[in-house]
Order: C-alpha cells, then structure tokens, then sequence
C-alpha cells in the first residue's frame, strides 16, 4: 500500500480503538461505577478510614477516572485486535508465531502483577502508612489522592512481572546466558532496588522494599527460566546436527 493507505488504515485503528474505548467507558460509568469504586477503596475501608472530597467536582471526576481505567480493560481485546490487523501484514511467518506465544503470556503476567499488587503489597503498604507510621494522627485522604497512590503503586507490579518474559526472549536471541545472570545476582538486586526506589510512589524503604523484593523473586525465577530456555536451544541445536 501507498504512505497515504498506510495513514488511512492507522486512522481506522484509531478511531474504532477510541469508539470502543468510548462505549466502554460509558458502559462502565453506568453499569459497574458502585461496584468498582467499592473494590478500589476496600483496603482503606478495612482499615475504618473514610475517604473525602474538598472540590465539588472532585468525586464526579474522579468516578470518570474510575471509569476509564477500568474501561481500558475492558476494551483491550477490540484494541489489540485492531492494532494486531494493521501490523500483521508486515510480519513473517515466523514473526507472527512469536507474537501469538508472547502476547499472552505477556497479558497473563501483566494482570498477574496487578492482581498480585493490589491483593497481596498494597494492603501492607497501606497499613504501614496509615496504621504503623501515623500513629496519633487522623487521616484525612481526599478520593483523588487515595486513586492517585492506588495506581501509581498498583501499575509498576504489572511492568515488573514482564521480566521473566524479556529474560527469556534476551536468553532467545543470544544477548543473555544463565551464566551471565547468575554470575551478576549481586549487582541485579542493587539495580532492582535503584529501580523500585524511582518507580514507587513514595521515598521510603518500605516502598521500596515491598516493590524491590517481588522483582528479586522473578529475577531468580527468570535464571531458571533462562537456563531451561537455553537447554531447549541447545537440544535443538543437536537434533538438527
């Protein structure tokens, strides 16, 4: 196709993309706005803390905010597939097998680290902050902050639950052996928890610690992986000889 196909084509994606982002979002604003609302503030109600709001619009706005990410979920699949048909005529054969054996386990480790954050890290962090270090204190948490922390702490768990599938495709390509990694361990954890020091919401070791210490976790599992990953090449590699 011509430059201009290729933009027409790109615009398609766009505008079904936001159209479904848009039904979506309305579906979830009316249909599912209480249910969603209590979910996200449930480990702040466990603690008896009240969520406020100081603005008049500050609620509503923050109920559309609920809304949205909650609608990007739901619109993922029209999203991907829409996204998936306009790359897909650029791809090999071979090329488009490792995209079908990726990006589900990418989706997969993705949610699991959201779930895993919200469930598991979350609730401890909150109760650090709200119960441990505040003690003596009444907390006053506006709805908007209180979204604001969920998700910027939330998030990077669904980013760091990749690695073990970035270690597998590095150890795929030649770039990374299982040597490499073990050899490195010690240096590995001090770059993880330089990382999760920047990506956490907050500046203090706890943060910190709850977010670093998941990703050591899949940082060994990752070693294993890539060592049965190599072993796979290597039988391969035999066979064909």
């Amino acid at each position: 196709m011509t430059i201009t196909e290729h933009l027409e084509e790109l615009r398609k994606v766009l505008l079904v993309s936001l159209a479904a982002l848009a039904v979506a979002t309305v579906i979830t604003y009316f249909g599912f706005r209480s249910q969603l609302l209590a979910l996200l503030t449930r480990p702040v109600r466990d603690l008896g803390v009240t969520l406020v709001y100081i603005t008049p619009g500050e609620a509503f706005f923050t109920s559309i905010k609920i809304s949205f990410l909650a609608a990007i979920f739901l619109a993922l699949p029209v999203i991907l597939w829409e996204v998936w048909s306009f790359i897909l005529p650029a791809l090999h054969p071979h090329e488009r097998r490792w995209v079908y054996i990726v990006m589900p386990f990418s989706l997969l480790l993705f949610f699991s680290g959201i779930i895993f954050g919200y469930l598991v890290v979350f609730p401890v962090a909150l109760r650090f902050f709200l119960v441990t270090a505040s003690e003596g204190f009444q907390p006053l948490i506006t709805i908007s902050k209180y979204l604001g922390f969920l998700t910027t702490f939330v998030l990077p768990f669904g980013l760091v639950f990749q690695l073990p599938l970035v270690i597998m495709l590095l150890t795929r390509l030649g770039l990374v052996s299982p040597q490499f990694l073990a050899r490195n361990r010690k240096l590995a954890v001090l770059v993880i928890m330089v990382i999760a020091g920047v990506i956490t919401p907050t500046p203090d070791v706890v943060s910190q610690l709850l977010l670093g210490l998941p990703m050591v976790l899949l940082y060994e599992s990752s070693v294993w992986l890539s060592y049965l990953v190599r072993r796979r090449q290597e039988k391969v590699e035999s066979e064909e000889v």
